[in-house]
């Protein structure tokens, strides 16, 4: 697992209990291992910043995104953020809230083909 920052952890714990309604109904998908038994994690901080999602054990990042991040500056956000995590090896996926709501199961699939290849890759190089 990634480095922990402790700086992060009262903002993590607010975003957690503050969560939008795409975000609750993407974790309940996602909590105590219903994913190829894969571990997930909500409101993780990670290098210098709080992602939605985190599978330490594939290397996945999902971030579920509301219309904030549709912006110029929310992209170029974004995209730095992004940039950041994938110097660590990391994978990140992205859903807008409208996505996770309406196409929930469109959704979970993506995320189960991301999983699925990553654990391909993990035990490959195990």
């Amino acid at each position: 697992m990634h480095s922990y920052e402790p700086r992060l952890k009262t903002p993590a714990r607010r975003l957690r209990s503050g969560a939008s309604a795409a975000e609750q109904r993407l974790w309940w998908l996602l909590r105590r291992k219903q994913m190829l038994g894969v571990q997930f994690y909500r409101q993780k901080p990670l290098v210098g910043y709080v992602v939605d999602f985190y599978a330490p054990a594939v290397g996945l990042v999902i971030e579920v995104d509301g219309s904030q991040h549709m912006s110029d500056s929310g992209l170029m956000a974004d995209a730095r953020r992004t940039a950041a995590l994938e110097t660590l090896g990391l994978r990140v996926i992205r859903f807008d809230n409208l996505q996770v709501l309406n196409e929930t199961t469109a959704v979970m699939e993506e995320i189960y083909r991301v999983v699925s290849e990553r654990l391909l890759l993990v035990r490959d190089k195990g």
